[in-house]
Protein backbone atom coordinates (compact mmCIF):
# COMPACT_ATOMS: atom_id res chain seq x y z
CA UNK A 1 0.00 0.00 0.00
CA UNK A 2 1.34 3.45 -0.82
CA UNK A 3 2.33 5.81 1.92
CA UNK A 4 -0.13 8.37 3.29
CA UNK A 5 0.65 12.03 3.24
CA UNK A 6 0.08 14.38 6.14
CA UNK A 7 -3.25 16.03 5.58
CA UNK A 8 -3.98 19.71 6.02
CA UNK A 9 -7.24 20.17 7.83
CA UNK A 10 -9.28 23.33 7.66
CA UNK A 11 -10.71 24.58 10.96
CA UNK A 12 -14.16 23.38 11.77
CA UNK A 13 -16.95 25.88 11.37
CA UNK A 14 -19.02 27.06 14.30
CA UNK A 15 -22.51 25.64 14.27
CA UNK A 16 -25.43 27.99 14.85
CA UNK A 17 -28.93 27.12 15.85
CA UNK A 18 -30.67 29.77 13.79
CA UNK A 19 -33.44 29.96 16.41
CA UNK A 20 -32.04 32.57 18.81
CA UNK A 21 -33.99 35.84 18.95
CA UNK A 22 -31.84 38.97 18.73
CA UNK A 23 -31.40 40.62 22.07
CA UNK A 24 -30.64 44.19 23.11
CA UNK A 25 -27.17 45.57 22.46
CA UNK A 26 -24.66 44.63 25.09
CA UNK A 27 -20.96 44.07 25.66
CA UNK A 28 -19.26 41.75 23.24
CA UNK A 29 -18.31 38.35 24.71
CA UNK A 30 -14.65 37.90 25.44
CA UNK A 31 -12.64 35.72 23.02
CA UNK A 32 -12.54 32.97 25.65
CA UNK A 33 -16.34 32.92 26.05
CA UNK A 34 -18.46 30.71 23.78
CA UNK A 35 -20.56 32.58 21.24
CA UNK A 36 -24.28 32.74 22.11
CA UNK A 37 -25.13 30.97 18.86
CA UNK A 38 -22.78 28.08 19.70
CA UNK A 39 -24.18 27.82 23.23
CA UNK A 40 -27.72 27.74 21.86
CA UNK A 41 -26.77 25.07 19.33
CA UNK A 42 -25.22 22.84 22.02
CA UNK A 43 -28.27 23.28 24.23
CA UNK A 44 -30.60 22.34 21.37
CA UNK A 45 -28.47 19.27 20.56
CA UNK A 46 -28.53 18.17 24.22
CA UNK A 47 -32.32 18.57 24.38
CA UNK A 48 -32.71 16.61 21.16
CA UNK A 49 -30.59 13.74 22.47
CA UNK A 50 -32.48 13.71 25.78
CA UNK A 51 -35.81 13.38 23.97
CA UNK A 52 -34.47 10.67 21.66
CA UNK A 53 -33.28 8.67 24.66
CA UNK A 54 -36.62 9.18 26.42
CA UNK A 55 -38.49 7.84 23.41
CA UNK A 56 -36.04 4.95 23.07
CA UNK A 57 -36.48 4.00 26.74
CA UNK A 58 -40.28 4.01 26.33
CA UNK A 59 -39.97 1.87 23.20
CA UNK A 60 -37.67 -0.64 24.91
CA UNK A 61 -40.04 -1.00 27.86
CA UNK A 62 -43.03 -1.57 25.61
CA UNK A 63 -41.16 -4.04 23.42
CA UNK A 64 -40.23 -6.01 26.54
CA UNK A 65 -43.77 -6.10 27.91
CA UNK A 66 -45.98 -6.21 24.78
CA UNK A 67 -43.58 -7.50 22.17
CA UNK A 68 -42.05 -5.66 19.25
CA UNK A 69 -44.71 -6.41 16.64
CA UNK A 70 -47.62 -5.52 18.95
CA UNK A 71 -46.23 -2.13 19.91
CA UNK A 72 -47.27 0.94 17.89
CA UNK A 73 -45.67 4.34 17.46
CA UNK A 74 -48.69 5.95 19.13
CA UNK A 75 -48.13 3.81 22.22
CA UNK A 76 -44.44 4.71 22.35
CA UNK A 77 -45.23 8.42 22.10
CA UNK A 78 -47.93 8.17 24.79
CA UNK A 79 -45.59 6.28 27.12
CA UNK A 80 -43.00 9.04 26.68
CA UNK A 81 -45.64 11.71 27.30
CA UNK A 82 -45.37 13.34 23.87
CA UNK A 83 -47.46 13.59 20.72
CA UNK A 84 -47.10 11.27 17.73
CA UNK A 85 -45.69 14.12 15.63
CA UNK A 86 -42.93 14.63 18.23
CA UNK A 87 -41.90 11.00 17.79
CA UNK A 88 -41.58 11.47 14.03
CA UNK A 89 -39.51 14.63 14.48
CA UNK A 90 -36.86 12.40 16.05
CA UNK A 91 -37.31 8.99 14.39
CA UNK A 92 -38.68 7.80 11.07
CA UNK A 93 -39.88 4.48 12.47
CA UNK A 94 -40.07 2.44 15.65
CA UNK A 95 -37.11 0.39 14.42
CA UNK A 96 -34.95 3.51 14.42
CA UNK A 97 -35.96 4.35 17.99
CA UNK A 98 -33.93 1.41 19.28
CA UNK A 99 -30.66 3.14 18.33
CA UNK A 100 -31.03 6.77 19.49
CA UNK A 101 -27.33 7.57 19.91
CA UNK A 102 -25.75 6.44 16.64
CA UNK A 103 -26.17 9.77 14.83
CA UNK A 104 -24.39 11.68 17.59
CA UNK A 105 -21.75 8.97 18.01
CA UNK A 106 -20.97 9.08 14.29
CA UNK A 107 -20.39 12.84 14.61
CA UNK A 108 -18.04 12.28 17.56
CA UNK A 109 -16.13 9.59 15.66
CA UNK A 110 -15.74 11.97 12.72
CA UNK A 111 -14.47 14.60 15.14
CA UNK A 112 -11.74 12.24 16.33
CA UNK A 113 -10.57 11.78 12.74
CA UNK A 114 -10.64 15.49 12.01
CA UNK A 115 -8.65 16.42 15.13
CA UNK A 116 -6.03 13.66 14.74
CA UNK A 117 -2.38 14.70 15.19
CA UNK A 118 -0.57 15.03 11.86
CA UNK A 119 2.06 12.46 12.89
CA UNK A 120 -0.41 9.79 14.05
CA UNK A 121 -0.73 6.60 12.03
CA UNK A 122 -4.13 6.80 10.26
CA UNK A 123 -5.00 3.27 11.38
CA UNK A 124 -4.45 4.29 15.02
CA UNK A 125 -6.72 7.27 14.43
CA UNK A 126 -9.49 5.03 13.13
CA UNK A 127 -9.09 2.74 16.15
CA UNK A 128 -9.56 5.73 18.42
CA UNK A 129 -12.58 6.84 16.40
CA UNK A 130 -14.45 3.53 16.73
CA UNK A 131 -13.91 3.64 20.50
CA UNK A 132 -16.62 6.31 20.60
CA UNK A 133 -19.10 3.56 19.71
CA UNK A 134 -17.88 1.31 22.50
CA UNK A 135 -18.14 4.16 24.98
CA UNK A 136 -21.73 4.74 23.89
CA UNK A 137 -22.64 1.14 24.74
CA UNK A 138 -20.55 1.03 27.92
CA UNK A 139 -22.24 4.17 29.27
CA UNK A 140 -25.47 2.19 29.89
CA UNK A 141 -24.59 -1.53 30.14
CA UNK A 142 -28.07 -2.71 31.20
CA UNK A 143 -29.80 -0.88 28.34
CA UNK A 144 -27.17 -2.07 25.87
CA UNK A 145 -27.54 -5.71 26.93
CA UNK A 146 -31.35 -5.53 26.66
CA UNK A 147 -31.11 -3.91 23.25
CA UNK A 148 -28.65 -6.56 22.06
CA UNK A 149 -31.01 -9.36 23.12
CA UNK A 150 -33.90 -7.67 21.37
CA UNK A 151 -31.99 -7.23 18.12
CA UNK A 152 -31.13 -10.95 18.18
CA UNK A 153 -34.86 -11.76 18.28
CA UNK A 154 -36.21 -9.26 15.72
CA UNK A 155 -34.76 -9.50 12.17
CA UNK A 156 -35.87 -5.94 11.31
CA UNK A 157 -33.84 -4.54 14.18
CA UNK A 158 -30.84 -6.64 13.24
CA UNK A 159 -30.97 -5.17 9.74
CA UNK A 160 -31.13 -1.68 11.22
CA UNK A 161 -28.06 -2.45 13.32
CA UNK A 162 -26.16 -3.69 10.25
CA UNK A 163 -27.02 -0.46 8.44
CA UNK A 164 -25.57 1.54 11.34
CA UNK A 165 -22.33 -0.44 11.21
CA UNK A 166 -22.01 0.29 7.49
CA UNK A 167 -22.04 4.05 8.18
CA UNK A 168 -18.95 3.77 10.38
CA UNK A 169 -17.17 1.62 7.80
CA UNK A 170 -17.81 4.22 5.08
CA UNK A 171 -16.53 7.02 7.33
CA UNK A 172 -13.29 5.18 8.14
CA UNK A 173 -12.74 4.01 4.56
CA UNK A 174 -12.92 7.60 3.29
CA UNK A 175 -10.49 8.71 5.97
CA UNK A 176 -7.92 6.01 5.23
CA UNK A 177 -8.16 6.50 1.49
CA UNK A 178 -7.57 10.22 1.97
CA UNK A 179 -4.22 9.52 3.62
CA UNK A 180 -2.35 7.94 0.73
CA UNK A 181 0.66 9.75 -0.70
CA UNK A 182 -0.38 12.14 -3.46
CA UNK A 183 0.84 11.08 -6.88
CA UNK A 184 1.43 7.46 -5.87
CA UNK A 185 -2.12 6.10 -5.98
CA UNK A 186 -2.62 2.52 -7.10
CA UNK A 187 -5.71 0.75 -8.36
CA UNK A 188 -5.87 -1.36 -5.19
CA UNK A 189 -5.84 1.59 -2.75
CA UNK A 190 -9.66 1.80 -2.42
CA UNK A 191 -9.81 -1.94 -1.78
CA UNK A 192 -7.05 -1.85 0.83
CA UNK A 193 -8.60 1.14 2.61
CA UNK A 194 -12.01 -0.56 2.72
CA UNK A 195 -10.58 -3.86 3.98
CA UNK A 196 -8.59 -2.10 6.73
CA UNK A 197 -11.60 -0.04 7.84
CA UNK A 198 -13.74 -3.17 7.87
CA UNK A 199 -11.11 -4.98 9.97
CA UNK A 200 -11.19 -2.24 12.62
CA UNK A 201 -15.00 -2.26 12.76
CA UNK A 202 -15.12 -6.07 12.80
CA UNK A 203 -12.61 -6.24 15.67
CA UNK A 204 -14.69 -3.70 17.60
CA UNK A 205 -17.95 -5.55 16.97
CA UNK A 206 -16.43 -8.91 17.95
CA UNK A 207 -15.35 -7.51 21.32
CA UNK A 208 -18.65 -5.65 21.76
CA UNK A 209 -20.80 -8.72 21.12
CA UNK A 210 -18.68 -10.83 23.47
CA UNK A 211 -19.06 -8.17 26.16
CA UNK A 212 -22.83 -7.93 25.65
CA UNK A 213 -23.25 -11.71 25.77
CA UNK A 214 -21.44 -11.69 29.12
CA UNK A 215 -24.02 -9.25 30.48
CA UNK A 216 -21.79 -6.18 30.15
CA UNK A 217 -19.15 -7.52 32.55
CA UNK A 218 -15.38 -7.17 32.27
CA UNK A 219 -12.86 -4.57 31.11
CA UNK A 220 -14.12 -4.01 27.59
CA UNK A 221 -11.57 -1.26 26.90
CA UNK A 222 -8.64 -3.61 27.53
CA UNK A 223 -10.25 -6.29 25.35
CA UNK A 224 -10.68 -3.73 22.60
CA UNK A 225 -7.04 -2.62 22.79
CA UNK A 226 -5.94 -6.24 22.41
CA UNK A 227 -8.14 -6.66 19.31
CA UNK A 228 -6.77 -3.45 17.79
CA UNK A 229 -3.21 -4.63 18.38
CA UNK A 230 -3.98 -7.62 16.17
CA UNK A 231 -5.42 -5.37 13.46
CA UNK A 232 -2.39 -3.05 13.59
CA UNK A 233 -0.01 -5.99 13.34
CA UNK A 234 -1.85 -7.18 10.24
CA UNK A 235 -2.39 -3.86 8.42
CA UNK A 236 0.00 -1.41 10.08
CA UNK A 237 2.88 -2.06 7.70
CA UNK A 238 0.81 -0.82 4.79
CA UNK A 239 -1.35 1.99 6.07
CA UNK A 240 0.68 4.82 7.49
CA UNK A 241 4.02 3.38 6.35
CA UNK A 242 6.65 6.06 6.72
CA UNK A 243 4.57 8.12 9.12
CA UNK A 244 6.95 8.07 12.04
CA UNK A 245 6.45 9.89 15.33
CA UNK A 246 7.70 13.44 15.51
CA UNK A 247 11.53 13.65 15.52
CA UNK A 248 13.18 13.87 18.95
CA UNK A 249 9.91 12.78 20.53
CA UNK A 250 9.75 8.97 20.59
CA UNK A 251 6.32 7.44 21.15
CA UNK A 252 7.59 5.26 24.00
CA UNK A 253 10.73 5.17 26.12
CA UNK A 254 11.48 2.64 28.84
CA UNK A 255 14.48 2.14 31.08
CA UNK A 256 15.40 0.58 34.39
CA UNK A 257 16.70 2.47 37.39
CA UNK A 258 17.91 -0.11 39.85
CA UNK A 259 14.95 -2.40 40.52
CA UNK A 260 12.45 0.13 39.14
CA UNK A 261 11.24 0.26 35.53
CA UNK A 262 10.27 3.68 34.19
CA UNK A 263 8.22 3.96 30.99
CA UNK A 264 7.16 7.22 29.36
CA UNK A 265 4.65 7.19 26.47
CA UNK A 266 2.63 9.73 24.53
CA UNK A 267 -1.12 9.52 25.06
CA UNK A 268 -1.59 8.48 21.42
CA UNK A 269 1.07 5.73 21.55
CA UNK A 270 -0.40 2.32 20.57
CA UNK A 271 -0.70 -0.06 23.50
CA UNK A 272 1.26 -2.68 21.57
CA UNK A 273 4.23 -0.30 21.24
CA UNK A 274 4.13 0.45 24.97
CA UNK A 275 4.13 -3.23 25.90
CA UNK A 276 6.90 -4.01 23.41
CA UNK A 277 9.14 -1.29 24.88
CA UNK A 278 8.56 -2.59 28.40
CA UNK A 279 9.17 -6.22 27.42
CA UNK A 280 12.41 -5.24 25.67
CA UNK A 281 13.75 -3.68 28.87
CA UNK A 282 12.60 -6.59 31.03
CA UNK A 283 14.19 -9.29 28.88
CA UNK A 284 17.05 -11.03 30.66
CA UNK A 285 20.37 -9.60 29.56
Amino acid sequence: MSQPAKSVRSPRGTATSGSEEPGPPGPRPSPSSPAPEATGSRRAAAQRLTMRRKLAAAAMELFATKGYEATTVDEIAAAAGVARRTFFRHFRSKEEAIFPDHDDTLVRAAGVLEAAPAHENPLDTVCRGIKEVMRMYAASPAVSVARYRLTREVPTLREREIASVARYERLFTRYLLGHFEEGTHHDDDPLLAEVAASAVVTAHNHVLRRWLRSGGEGDVEAQLDHAFAIVRETFGKGIGAGRAPLPSEPAVTAQTEGEVLVAVARTDAPLGDVMAAIEKVLKPR
